[in-house]
């Protein structure tokens, strides 16, 4: 079971450091859902993403300290070779397209191929359809984005950064699954241990690599 947790206590002690990418079109909402999951903020007068940011939030799973670092990466094409090295280390991933624009589902692809070249093979993905603000502009029916996630083997979730709907189900639900997916390899590193066998996981966490340990809560690089 989770819980939302705060929106920042540094004394609390983390038990967990996920990495999650939200990666998709530009302008389909990342940046929105990032802000309502990190901060319960939106605007609209948002800005594209220039790069890559990323920010954090600590929520309680299964009693353990779980600190989700989200990054957001810029969707334009010029962006593509720097933020493809931002999926090294990820262990989790939204693949975003927004309902009203048709396009933004047919790339979808494309993201997904680009995710898996570059990210660890057992990452937990949620497709995600975002605005569901704009129903009557609807130009993905739930239907096709439904039946590409089953034959991808995605979890999938309609959402509204603007309404708040699902962006909190959507997060929670990939870093549950990230969450057994690691208690699942730390069982198995007890049993060999207990039968003499080397531990085939050092640690109880998955660390995001390299300085993004240490940079602060909200950081944007890469700029033009």
């Amino acid at each position: 079971m989770a819980s939302g947790g705060g929106y920042g206590d540094a004394s609390q002690k983390i038990d967990y450091v996920f990495k999650v990418v939200l990666i998709g079109d530009s302008a389909v909402g990342k940046s929105q859902i990032l802000a309502r999951f990190a901060r319960n903020e939106f605007s609209l007068d948002s800005k594209a993403t220039i790069g890559v940011e990323f920010q954090t939030r600590t929520l309680v799973i299964q009693h353990k300290s779980v600190k989700a670092q989200i990054w957001d990466t810029a969707g334009q094409e010029r962006y593509r070779a720097v933020t493809s090295a931002y999926y090294r280390g990820a262990v989790g991933a939204l693949l975003v397209y927004d309902i009203t624009k048709r396009q933004t589902f047919d790339h979808i692809p494309r993201w997904l191929e680009e995710l898996r070249a570059h990210a660890d093979k057992n990452i937990v993905i949620m497709l995600i359809g975002n605005k569901t603000d704009l129903e009557d502009q609807r130009a993905v029916p739930t239907e096709d984005a439904k039946e590409f996630a089953q034959k991808e083997g995605l979890f999938f979730l309609e959402t509204s950064a603007m309404e708040a709907t699902n962006v909190e189900d959507a997060f929670l639900t990939v870093l549950t699954e990230i969450f057994n997916i690691v208690n699942k390899k730390n069982l198995a590193a007890g049993d060999d241990q207990a039968n003499g066998n080397p531990a085939s996981l050092t640690g109880k966490k998955i660390l995001v690599p390299g300085p993004a340990q240490v940079i602060p809560e909200k950081k944007a690089c890469c700029s033009s």
